[in-house]
This record gives structure tokens, sequence and C-alpha cells, in this order.
């Protein structure tokens, strides 16, 4: 695919939006289906988790688990899924939908249209939490790594989101992960794969001083 074909699929079919305070982000945020659900789901598994009750001090284990984990699996989803290319199986060419989205996204990182989550990915995502949680014998323990996955998934489409519009850092953590999600749109795709969080890139070798990188010609066609 050339850097030409991949800009052309980009061209969105709707006029594009922009946002420059946080209502105006959230209100084009909230237009699009995929944080509507994830929206719902979060306040659906939260609200059960509550009328469940059954606390208990090892749920926080849980809560830990997901918590030290999620910078590694955002890392390896970015690195392996996202930014996957195509192969060929058995003669034909596969090539995942997330990741054709993906390349879209990259070439046009300031269309808010195209930014959130593909239903299939969300119902993919759903369904491998829904998985994890029924080795889980209590049904409180369950909820708990639901309303957990639920809160870090909302949280990342809300920071990814924010990062592409025009509204800008107003504290120093955000500072860091708007600075290094766009280092990885506008400089080279090859690095700063983390979003909501950084220490995938921290310890996974990814978070390189920006003079250290040299601008990449194919940040905007990720293909080549």
């Amino acid at each position: 695919m050339t850097s030409a074909s991949v800009t052309a699929d980009a061209v969105p079919a709707v006029p594009q939006r922009r946002a420059r305070t946080l209502g105006e982000a959230f209100r084009i945020f909230a237009s699009h289906l995929s944080p509507v659900l994830i929206m719902a789901i979060t306040a659906t598994v939260i609200a059960a988790r509550i009328a469940v009750g059954d606390w208990r001090w090892q749920q926080l284990l849980i809560v830990g688990a997901v918590f030290a984990l999620q910078p590694f699996i955002e890392w390896t989803t970015h690195v392996w899924i996202l930014h996957a290319r195509p192969r060929r199986l058995l003669g034909r060419e596969i090539d995942l939908y997330v990741a054709k989205k993906h390349r879209r996204h990259h070439a046009d990182p300031r269309n808010l249209e195209i930014l959130a989550m593909p239903i299939p990915g969300l119902i993919t995502l759903g369904l491998v939490v829904w998985g994890i949680a029924l080795l889980f014998d209590s049904l409180a323990d369950r909820l708990t790594l639901g309303v957990t996955a639920a809160v870090f998934m909302l949280g990342y489409e809300w920071i990814h989101f924010l990062i592409h519009t025009d509204y800008k850092p107003k504290t120093a953590a955000y500072r860091k992960l708007y600075q290094g999600h766009r280092l990885h749109h506008f400089r080279n795709e090859n690095y700063w794969f983390g979003v909501s969080r950084r220490l995938g890139d921290q310890v996974l070798g990814t978070n390189p001083s920006k003079e250290d990188v040299p601008l990449s010609p194919t940040v905007k066609a990720i293909l080549g």
C-alpha cells in the first residue's frame, strides 16, 4: 500500500470537527457509538459490583494486577495488533480490520471522526475480559475485574481522543502523555507506543529522547 492510497482511504465521509475545550471534546467523543457503549458498560458493571457487595481485601490484588499489567497490554496491543502488517495465509491476504483503521488514523491523525475504537475490537476485548473473569469462582471477584478493566478502557479511549483534539495540556502528567503520543504520530511511529500510561515504553526501550530519533518518512503511512 502506498502513502497516496493510505491518505486517500483516510478521507472521512463527514466534515471533520475540532475541539479546543474539554466540553467540546467530550461532546464529540460522546457522539460516537463505541465511547457511549464503553461508558454504559462501565456504569453498569460499577452498579452491579456495588449491588453484589461481598467486599474482601483480596480483591485489591485483582485491581493491582490489572494496574501493573495494563501498560504492557497497551504497548503489546499497539505494536502487534494495531501496527500489524497484512500477511498471506494459504494464498489469501489477512489484514486485520483494526490495523487498517489504525493506518487511516496515522494518515489523518487530526480527524476526530475515525478515532473511536472499532466495535469488533470492543467486542473482542469484552470477550477476553469475560473469559478471564470466568476463572474466578466469586461473582464479586468477576465484577471487580470487570470494573477495573472497564475503567482502564474508558480512560484509554478518552485520553487518546483528547490528545488528538486541539485542547492543550494543563497538567504535567497529561503533558507527558500528550507529548509522547504526538511524537509517535508526527516524528516516528516506531517509538512512544504508550497512550494512557508510559511505563511500557520506559521498560521496553521505546521511550527515547526526541533528539535521539530521526523523523520517519513513513510516520503517516506506516506500511511504508
